[in-house]
């Protein structure tokens, strides 16, 4: 799916969550302001006040709005959102450029990612590190970058799996679907099979040798070589649109 172009949703329900969580995305609902009033939503989109609620509760559940007695729906600032929930991920990538997106994730990757290198490098099993070399298995002998997707995703995952911290496994799958998006982009590097394979495999190896500082390294040297891929990417995309 690319979450970069968005979706007609079917029902009722869902386009008022889509189009109410894209005005404040994009910053027409501002924090502090009130969501419409539930009369004026009702009358735009001719359905009951329950469907209105229960759009308004999805919100809320996203961190986007915050009902308060006697005030009703209102924006909540930006640090509240739940930006990898799959929806609110989806309208901030149809919101801001591809550029920003990717360098603001790969700033977390690279607070989080030879971190977690280093932790598995020292805690993982050996059915831990199959998993990995499984993964870096199928990402060798993917034959389009389509088919590279899945399992380099999983080879991230099964990283953060081996830490066997229970909160870096969590991250490390709430941010497959933003991850994707990364890969998706420095895929379209022509070379990216050639590029990639060695890179995880330094990080592999490390892993393998039980050696933390080395796979920080590597995490390291693997994140800003897709740093300097997406960069080249943008750049050519740029020009090709002036």
């Amino acid at each position: 799916m690319d979450y970069r172009h968005l979706q007609n949703r079917k029902s009722m329900h869902a386009r008022i969550v889509q189009e109410l969580g894209i005005e404040i995305v994009r910053g027409t609902l501002v924090p502090g302001e009130r969501l419409p009033p539930e009369p004026a939503l009702c009358e735009k989109y001719g359905v009951s006040r329950p469907v209105v609620r229960e759009a308004t509760r999805v919100l809320v559940a996203k961190g986007l709005a915050i009902s308060k007695p006697r005030v009703g729906s209102v924006v909540r600032p930006r640090e509240h959102w739940h930006l990898l929930d799959p929806d609110v991920l989806y309208w901030t990538l149809s919101s801001i450029p591809e550029s920003d997106f990717f360098h603001s994730l790969l700033t977390v990757r690279r607070i989080i990612e030879p971190a977690a290198a280093a932790l598995a490098a020292a805690e993982a099993k050996a059915e831990d590190v199959e998993r990995i070399e499984a993964a870096y298995a199928r990402m060798a002998g993917a034959q389009t970058a389509a088919e590279l997707l899945e399992p380099d995703l999983e080879f991230h995952r099964a990283i953060m799996a081996s830490t066997h911290n229970d909160l870096l496994a969590y991250i490390g799958n709430m941010m497959s679907l933003a991850l994707s998006e990364s890969i998706k982009l420095t895929s379209r590097h022509p070379d990216t099979h050639a590029l990639s394979l060695p890179r995880h495999k330094a990080i592999l190896t490390a892993i393998q040798s039980r050696d933390p500082l080395g796979a920080r390294q590597a995490s390291l040297v693997q994140l800003e070589n897709a740093l300097a891929d997406a960069d080249t990417i943008l750049e050519v995309g740029s020009r090709s649109v002036r």
